[in-house]
């Protein structure tokens, strides 16, 4: 049995990208305003599995301590009211990772060329073939499934419809990498990458972050993680950008979504440490042209700052 959680009525996440939204009576994830992400068990082996990862994830020290930074913090398993009604389900509680960010700007990234897993029926098998094939999965080792940035010339946020980013080109993906990182967002022009060089570079922005996993899943052999995802996100707030520097921008990566994963039996997982690379290069590619492309270092805020 789980333990229930009884406390003060949960809420959706205001700043969910991707998966299922518990909006609008749907099942989905909700938060507690206090720093604690509630998410639901699917009605099939997924939930356990999901939940078994980060029970044993976060108690192996195999993993380096810097490692587990890269994961939400594990808070148990805890029996709430489901988001749709259906009466108390038991739920994976992570650690909200966007809580103390004013306007966080954010992009969930599923990563490797195969999103399918061993001993999966045909069925499902050929969903995910179709699916990977269609969308950026093959050619470029990772597909976009959801973003939302705040638009400073705008001054709100823009959050483009999930069916439109699951349909992305290889050059479109590209795009959003660079609108992730742009004052000028929402505008046809080509996005002025404004922001790149303290989200993306740094010693303590997301290219580092993305090397220092890298290094790690170029040796580990623990686990296999199917179908999981790269979250990363920053403080686009205004005020704090305009001190400028990594620091100020909190850029962060966190793996998540682990409902697939497989013992990894000794051997290394070549499916998402490929797009993981891919990933890389991509992020090497805009601060290399938004080096060459913009020498001031200044932002653009739509009020002439």
């Amino acid at each position: 049995m789980y333990p229930v959680f009884c406390s003060k009525k949960l809420k959706a996440p205001e700043h969910q990208v991707a998966g299922h939204s518990a909006k609008e009576g749907r099942l989905g994830p909700l938060v507690d305003g206090e720093g604690r992400f509630f998410k639901p068990f699917q009605h099939d082996f997924r939930g356990e599995n999901e939940a078994r990862f980060y029970k044993f994830f976060s108690s192996n020290k195999k993993a380096p301590d810097h490692i587990h930074g890269y994961f939400p913090a594990y808070h148990d398993i805890q029996v709430v009211e489901a988001s749709n009604g259906s009466g108390k389900l038991p739920h994976v509680v992570l650690e909200d990772v966007v809580s103390d960010y004013l306007r966080p700007t954010i992009m969930d990234t599923k990563i490797g060329s195969r999103t399918w897993y061993p001993d999966v029926s045909e069925r499902y098998f050929n969903k995910c073939m179709r699916k990977d094939r269609r969308t950026t999965s093959v050619p470029l080792g990772f597909r976009i499934s959801g973003f939302k940035i705040f638009d400073h010339q705008e001054s709100s946020y823009w959050m483009p419809d999930k069916k439109v980013v699951h349909g992305y080109n290889v050059d479109e993906a590209r795009l959003a990498f660079r609108k992730f990182v742009s004052s000028n967002s929402l505008a046809d022009s080509i996005p002025d990458c404004a922001f790149a060089s303290d989200v993306y570079g740094g010693s303590n922005g997301i290219l580092a972050q993305l090397l220092e996993l890298k290094a790690w899943f170029e040796t580990q052999t623990l686990y296999h993680l199917n179908s999981s995802s790269v979250l990363m996100f920053y403080e686009n707030d205004e005020s704090v950008l305009m001190k400028g520097g990594d620091d100020a921008v909190r850029a962060q990566v966190k793996l998540i979504d682990f409902a697939h994963f497989v013992d990894g039996n000794g051997v290394i997982d070549h499916n998402f440490l490929g797009g993981l690379c891919s990933f890389i290069k991509l992020i090497q590619d805009i601060l290399e042209s938004s080096d060459k492309s913009d020498e001031t270092g200044t932002y653009r805020f739509g009020n002439g700052h």
